[in-house]
């Protein structure tokens, strides 16, 4: 657990751990392994794709979903329903909460 209110403000994510903040300022911790990992949209099905490659550079780009534990800043630890984006030789990038399971 971390010592003092150090803000979460990665958005990017690497290996099974990794920090992120939510587009609303909800600063949160992916604390366990995704679990029930599925791809909801590739290529052109993704809306934000024009935005994601001028951010990130070309690629295979999907949306994911999957069920992770995370802590929130506030030390709260919860499961949740978690979205991203990625690509191959990119990663993982812009997890979102989508709801509290």
């Amino acid at each position: 657990m971390r010592a003092g209110p150090a803000p979460l403000t990665l958005v990017s994510f690497g290996g099974s751990r990794g920090s992120c903040e939510h587009p609303a300022g909800m600063h949160f911790e992916i604390i366990g392994p995704l679990r029930n990992s599925e791809t909801i949209a590739t290529g052109h099905g993704i809306r934000e794709l024009a935005r994601l490659r001028k951010a990130y550079g070309p690629g295979r780009w999907r949306k994911r979903k999957a069920d992770a534990t995370i802590q929130l800043a506030g030390g709260l630890i919860r499961d949740a329903e978690v979205h991203w984006y990625e690509a191959s030789g990119i990663g993982r990038v812009e997890f979102k909460i989508k709801r509290f399971l």
